[in-house]
């Protein structure tokens, strides 16, 4: 594939990354879906968008965000020197509000009142409510009861942020649930509002859309590393659950000499329902509008799936990183909860960083990836903070005493 002209080809003009993506809809919905695209091709290459953009992400959200070399993490494992880009000093504490931001600015420009969007982890729901505060619009986050009650200090920000928070109790009450009911909602009120997807996900323009505002990650990064160092990095990694965080951070290195890793949620392990790792176990099928790699029984419903990070057990992912692995351009690998929970407990304790138990995943694949390396440089997309996980480790796994580096 010539990645030189890739922006230019893909998505498809109808919303296809090779045989991923597309929208599957009720016809109500696609005349609605249709409209944010057209309004997307209008505005997003605008002057006045971009830099109104720009200046919401300078002023706002503070960004540049910041590229960290782990020097003591690093020198533990060998080496491979480990780097950072650092979205957890994001404002809110994730990549999330990149897309928000630009969602909500979009909501403005064809007039709707009202945001609607689901979220697993909270982190989407908290930068939305974020979004909507700062353009004076409703907001009406979909969460299921297990996350509700995992995530409750992101539960807590979102009310006070003015949203509505929906508790959804069907299923095993977490993201996917949450992503059905959030479609419901907007069933019934699609002329005044706009839903905002939380990832890389749904009917087309999501997936495009998503992946265009987080690509401030990757550019800031690729630039920012090359100033640090003078080189590029060797390998570049970031956790998938959905997939917004990586799309952002990929997109920027597709047309270079350099590894691209996504890192997936394997759980508890390989058995059904103990991960949601749709790269390594799923098949191509429909989800939520849109088709890409999905875990799935034979009759093409979603299969149960679990992470110790809320925001990664969804049963599908992204279309654009479907075609990605498909044509040979970027490797993925799954991660452990075990393994995730160590990560997260020894960035905390080596390098005074405590990520998000998503973005865990991906740096304890850069840990394990270092030891193997012996030389050279991952860089790591730490995608969240991990304020909102705290209560639920402390719990579960304690203050972390035994996850440290023998000396």
């Amino acid at each position: 594939m010539d990645f030189s002209t890739y922006f230019r080809d893909y998505p498809t003009p109808d919303g296809y990354y090779g045989e991923f993506g597309g929208m599957f809809l009720p016809p109500e919905l696609q005349t609605a879906f249709k409209e944010i695209y057209d309004a997307y091709l209008t505005i997003c290459k605008s002057a006045q968008f971009i830099s109104e953009l720009r200046r919401i992400r300078r002023e706002f959200q503070g960004r540049p965000t910041p590229v960290y070399h782990c020097q003591r993490l690093s020198q533990k494992l060998g080496n491979c020197q480990i780097y950072l880009k650092r979205e957890d000093l994001n404002h809110t504490g994730a990549h999330k509000l990149n897309h928000c931001m630009g969602e909500g600015l979009l909501a403005k420009y064809m007039g709707k009142k009202k945001l609607i969007a689901e979220t697993g982890a909270g982190q989407h729901g908290v930068a939305l409510a974020t979004a909507a505060a700062y353009f004076g619009l409703e907001c009406e986050i979909h969460m299921g009861e297990v996350d509700i009650a995992k995530q409750a200090p992101n539960v807590a920000r979102m009310k006070v942020l003015g949203a509505k928070v929906i508790p959804v109790t069907r299923g095993l009450k977490t993201l996917k649930e949450a992503v059905d009911s959030a479609f419901e909602s907007y069933l019934d009120s699609y002329k005044d509002s706009i839903y905002c997807i939380g990832s890389v996900v749904g009917p087309h323009p999501f997936p495009l859309m998503v992946r265009d505002f987080q690509m401030v990650v990757g550019v800031e990064a690729r630039e920012q590393f090359m100033e640090m160092t003078g080189f590029l990095p060797d390998v570049v990694t970031a956790c998938c659950g959905g997939g917004s965080n990586a799309a952002g951070m990929f997109a920027a290195f597709l047309n270079d000499p350099v590894r691209i890793i996504g890192v997936e949620p394997l759980g508890r392990g390989p058995k059904i329902g103990d991960h949601a790792a749709s790269m390594a176990y799923g098949t191509k099928g429909v989800l939520h509008g849109f088709e890409s790699y999905i875990l799935q029984d034979e009759s093409g419903n979603p299969q149960p799936v679990y992470s110790v990070a809320s925001g990664l057990d969804y049963p599908g992912i992204g279309p654009e990183h479907a075609l990605w692995r498909d044509c040979g351009r970027v490797e993925y690998d799954a991660i452990g909860d075990k393994e995730a929970v160590d990560a997260f407990f020894k960035l905390s304790r080596y390098e005074g960083i405590i990520p998000a138990l998503e973005s865990a995943h991906a740096i304890a694949y850069a840990m394990k990836l270092a030891k193997e390396m012996h030389s050279g440089s991952i860089l790591v997309n730490c995608s969240g903070r991990g304020d909102k996980d705290l209560d639920y480790v402390i719990e579960n796994f304690g203050f972390g005493e035994d996850h440290r580096f023998e000396d």
